[in-house]
């Protein structure tokens, strides 16, 4: 079996190879693919998670009518994920001042907080807080 037809059983047969020095019989190209899929898809939590706490605070910005403990226990949840995400792999921090994945994230959050509280409002294209803001434990936006 190769990496197009089990990705599974290929990977548990690479890692056979690298614990006994197999090294000759490596799928060099995929194992080099695979690791870097490793740092994408950690990237894509972070970016996931962010984007939920961005529209979570966007609600909480724009609806204060409706701020409840279910919108602060997922702004915790997020603040906890993300922050124990930057503790466990510390070249994530480097991710936030990407401004290509800010505004990404952004958007993405955006669009969110538009679709699930009926936002009609330009929210505009970059995030107004800073993520030092947004990732504080007791910060939470005011106004309109």
């Amino acid at each position: 079996m190769g990496y197009n037809d089990d990705v599974l059983l290929w990977s548990r047969e690479q890692a056979e190879l690298l614990r006994s020095g197999q090294f000759s019989k490596l799928d060099i190209e995929h194992l080099a693919d695979e690791i870097e899929d490793v740092g994408k898809s950690e990237k894509r939590e972070l970016a996931s998670r962010m984007a939920v706490l961005l529209a979570h605070l966007l609600k909480w910005q724009y609806q204060p009518s409706r701020r409840g403990r279910s919108w602060q226990t997922t702004i915790r949840t997020q603040r906890a994920g993300i922050a124990a995400a930057i503790e466990d792999t510390p070249s994530l921090k480097a991710v936030l001042l990407d401004p290509k994945w800010a505004r990404t994230t952004w958007a993405d959050a955006v669009d969110q907080a538009t679709r699930e509280a009926d936002l009609d409002i330009d929210l505009g294209d970059t995030c107004p807080w800073s993520f030092d803001e947004v990732l504080t434990n007791q910060w939470y936006p005011t106004g309109d």
